[in-house]
């Protein structure tokens, strides 16, 4: 399965994807635009699959992802659990309209 590259090298694109998901876990919803909520959801699900094993290794692999530690908490925590019998499906995506600016779509994404 491909990726979108969103006309970024790797590493920025990395960092992207990281602060977006932590701010999607401490926040349970954000506002961007449809492809990044889209690969962001994609990149939420897989942390928070992870995070429903639970254990030291799965932590470890969450954090090397997210890098901040109360993302990684909370995520461990609070949003485990609570997906515990859920077997997917974690984020909701809003289209809601065009950016002023650019008209770029945009989107917002929620967790469940």
């Amino acid at each position: 399965m491909a990726y979108r590259k969103l006309n970024r090298a790797s590493g920025n694109r990395k960092a992207l994807f990281r602060s977006l998901s932590s701010a999607l876990i401490m926040n349970g919803r954000i506002e961007t635009t449809i492809t990044k909520a889209k690969e962001t959801s994609k990149n939420v699900a897989k942390l928070i699959t992870l995070a429903k094993v639970g254990d030291l290794h799965a932590r470890r692999q969450v954090l090397a992802t997210l890098v901040d530690e109360t993302a990684t908490r909370k995520l461990f925590d609070e949003l485990a659990p609570k997906y515990k019998e859920r077997q997917g499906g974690f984020t909701r995506i809003y289209r809601v309209g065009p950016r002023r600016g650019d008209a770029a779509e945009m989107a917002i994404i929620e967790l469940l």
